[in-house]
């Protein structure tokens, strides 16, 4: 179910990057079309990222770990779409910010005891 959830989340994430960011390379076009079609695409976005975290919590995880899973694979495709799509560099800041992002994720996993009763 782990890997359900990770695929699924990750297709999410690339439709709603674009979503997100890809009107930024169509400046021109009139900001109601750029607003139309990122509706539209979330809408699949929604499509694939409902499942997900259903799935993922009957799993066993949690709303926690589902969102920290979410914003790690986020960052990853954000920084290919970056790259590869609106063609900006990847900085050195940019990348050190995004590590200590991964950082924090991991104690969301770790296996230590909760604080609260």
């Amino acid at each position: 179910m782990w890997l359900t959830t990770l695929v699924l989340l990750t297709i999410s994430n690339v439709f709603m990057t674009f979503a997100w960011y890809g009107h930024l390379k169509y400046k021109s076009s009139a900001m109601t079309v750029a607003i139309l079609a990122s509706w539209l695409i979330a809408l699949v976005e929604y499509c694939f990222q409902v499942p997900a975290n259903r799935i993922g919590h009957n799993a066993g995880l949690s709303t926690a770990q589902l969102k920290t899973i979410q914003e790690v694979i986020t960052l990853s495709v954000f920084c290919l779409f970056s790259i590869y799509y609106l063609k900006e560099p990847l900085k050195w800041n940019y990348v050190l910010g995004f590590v200590l992002v991964g950082a924090g994720a991991l104690l969301v996993f770790a296996p230590w005891q909760r604080l609260s009763p």
